[in-house]
């Protein structure tokens, strides 16, 4: 959605100027499962009837919904109120001053990806995106080999994931799990895939190509793939291997990582 100057939808977003409210916002969104409000009082460190005050307001701007339900084992008379629980609305919203229409020319491009029955296109759209994808990691990784040569400085040692070079520093850390999640967690954090690391598994609580998705999956989804191999591949984290790996509530790559 693309807002002009001053329309309601920019009101919504100026909601999150408020530091308690954006902190609110992060707590919600950040979970896999709608959110309580004592949880998100507590997470946030204010009192429950301000975390009340502001969860409703960011419902009533559009950015969170609220449902209600009855704590697990607890139903019919005696029961209680079913709780009120926040979640991440699923309206989007994106301002451009002045108004832009980006969604519209990238729906364009791939409807002509998609249109092209000799496949040419798409196979250029995977190798295009792999290669931008390499692109981003390699600078990630560059711009975390000059933080971490800051910490050296400091510290005398270097960070826990990385060699001197700025290469994972073995083929697992000092978890157990595999080297480099933190570079692949970081540079798709960096753009916008909200990642979640669950065992040797890193999945992507947000799609930065939903809208697209929605309407060519097919197309979006391999694009997404071939970009997000690329950013693993530039990091040098050969240890994690991305897949297609749909899901409810995620986006359809997962990135696992290599067994012992």
């Amino acid at each position: 959605m693309s807002l002009s100057p001053g329309g309601p939808d920019l009101a919504s977003l100026s909601a999150l100027d408020d530091p308690v409210r954006r902190r609110l916002y992060e707590v919600v969104t950040r979970q896999d499962e709608p959110v309580g409000r004592d949880e998100a009082a507590a997470a946030t460190g204010i009192g429950r009837a301000l975390a009340v005050y502001h969860l409703d307001k960011l419902v009533e701007v559009g950015l969170l919904t609220a449902s209600y339900q009855r704590p697990p084992g607890r139903s019919g008379p005696g029961a209680g109120r079913p709780a009120k629980l926040y979640a991440r609305s699923d309206r989007e919203f994106a301002v451009t001053v002045p108004p832009r229409e980006y969604e519209l020319a990238a729906r364009l491009l791939v409807q002509v990806v998609a249109s092209d029955p000799s496949d040419r296109s798409r196979a250029v759209l995977g190798e295009t995106a792999h290669r931008l994808g390499a692109e981003l990691g390699r600078g990630f990784r560059a711009s975390a080999t000059d933080e971490d040569a800051a910490e050296r400085d400091e510290a005398g040692r270097p960070a826990a994931d990385r060699d001197e070079a700025g290469r994972p520093a073995a083929d697992r850390d000092e978890a157990g799990r595999p080297a480099g999640g933190q570079d692949v967690e970081g540079a798709l954090m960096q753009q916008g895939y909200e990642p979640s690391r669950d065992d040797d598994v890193i999945r992507l609580r947000n799609c930065p190509f939903h809208q697209l998705a929605e309407r060519h999956r097919d197309v979006v989804c391999t694009m997404n793939l071939a970009l997000i191999q690329g950013v693993v591949a530039g990091l040098g984290a050969d240890s994690w291997r991305p897949a297609l790996d749909p899901r409810p509530g995620y986006c359809c790559v997962a990135i696992g990582g290599d067994q012992p």
